[in-house]
Formats: structure tokens, sequence, C-alpha cells
């Protein structure tokens, strides 16, 4: 095929047969007019202006540190601040659970009551084990548990380097499964390790291996993982909740 004639709205095109005759063919193009519509080029020296970006409030949502969906109506996250406040009344929350101690900051109680959210605190105390200390916490609660003097949930043992509180988990999780509460987040400060072990609980409810339920309070602490908080996961008991209702679409047998 050779083209052999242009015009300003069409190109006629030859072609051949296979016997040499000769087809024509019309093919209709679009006329452009390209006097009109077209910006001049810049003159050197100028620079294009940038394009303008809305500060709406689509803009203004920040999640909380660490935020993420952990199942139906159920949200995990740290500390949540008043730069956060826009992007959690998206959520239409019920309830928060904190895992904090200290008292919850008067900001973000007025946010509660504006918006009819209620708070669950279970205060459990932030600890750190020394560098180095990892170890012994693994071997002294492996020693515990096979001389049965670790009893997770009903043991009077100090565990000198775990202040995971069984009782407190245990407390925190009847909130977490009644789906009255929903939708719910859950934080602590920073919501690694505190908050990773109330939801590898919930996750051991759900059936989850111990692969599973560590790979994910290790995507949340990174290098702050802790042993102490697997062993605790680990040993957590949840036959006391086998009757419990839950939504959870993993909860079946």
């Amino acid at each position: 095929m050779k083209l052999i004639e242009k015009t300003m709205n069409k190109s006629i095109k030859e072609e051949e047969k296979d016997d040499g005759s000769k087809i024509f063919q019309t093919i209709e193009v679009a006329k452009v007019d390209h006097r009109s519509n077209v910006s001049p080029p810049p003159s050197a020296g100028t620079t294009t202006p940038l394009l303008e970006v809305s500060t709406g409030d689509e803009l203004s949502l920040l999640p909380p540190l660490n935020f993420a969906m952990v199942d139906n109506g159920i949200f995990r996250s740290g500390f949540p601040d008043s730069t956060n406040f826009s992007f959690l009344k998206t959520l239409g929350l019920r309830s928060i659970i904190s895992l904090c101690p200290e008292a919850y900051p008067e900001n973000n109680m007025q946010f509660l009551k504006s918006n009819g959210i209620k708070l669950f605190q279970f205060g459990i105390k932030g600890s750190k084990c020394l560098p180095g200390l990892e170890n012994e916490v693994w071997l002294h609660l492996r020693k515990h548990q096979k001389e049965g003097s670790y009893t997770n949930g009903n043991s009077k043992t100090t565990e000198p380097f775990v202040n995971i509180s069984d009782y407190k988990i245990r407390e925190a999780l009847k909130v977490l499964l009644d789906e009255k509460n929903h939708p719910l987040l859950i934080h602590c400060n920073r919501g690694k390790h505190r908050t990773g072990c109330l939801v590898g609980c919930m996750r051991k409810l759900q059936k989850w291996c111990l692969t599973s339920i560590f790979d994910e309070y290790k995507r949340f602490a990174a290098a702050k993982a802790r042993i102490s908080d697997q062993m605790f996961m680990e040993l957590f008991d949840v036959s006391s909740f086998k009757n419990t209702p839950m939504s959870f679409s993993c909860s079946s047998s």
C-alpha cells in the first residue's frame, strides 16, 4: 500500500491486489485548526505554574500511628491525637479500648463526648526489657511452663519481665467481642506491644496458627518485637471464651 495524495480533509491510499489491479481507498481524517485553542509556548525565563491542590477536608484525614483494620468493625492504632479526629469520625466509632494507664487527655475526652463514643480503659503499664534479657525471659517462662507453675490467667507467680496483665486482656477481650461496641478502635501508646498482644489473643479465638499470629505482631512491632509478648500470646488460654458469641468469619471450627 502507498499513499498517493493528501488533502486537508482526507488521504487517498492506493492498494494493489495480487493480480496487479489497483484499488483506491478513501480514509476520512479529522481536520484540526492549529490556530485556535492552543496556548502559546512559554517565553524564555518563565515557569509553568504548579497545579492547584485543594486544602479541603479530604486532605485533613490523617489516621493515627500504626492504624490498620483488624476485622469487620475492629481497628487498631497508636494513641490518637487531635490531628486524627477528622479521620476517626469517618469510622463511625461506638467505642475505644485504651490499654494505657494514664488519664485520658481532656481533648480526647471532649472528642469522644461530642461523637457519642464510649471509652473502655484497661490500663496496662508499658514496659521495656533491658538489652540482652529477652532470652532470659523466654527461658524463664519456658521453665515455669514445664514445671506447671505458670498457668496463664490463674498463676500467682510474679513474672519479673512480663507486665502484660492476663486479667485485663481478658476483660478487654470481652468488650472487643461484644458486637454492640462495634465499630471499635483498640490503641495503646504506639500501637505495637499491648495492642499487639490483645489482637494476638483475639486471633487465637479465630483459630489462627501461632506463626500467623506472630507474623502480624512483628509487622507492627518490627525491630521492637518482644519474645515475652509472643510467649504471653502462646500461653494465653482461650477456652473460657469458647461459648462467647463471635461475629468473626474465622471463628468456626
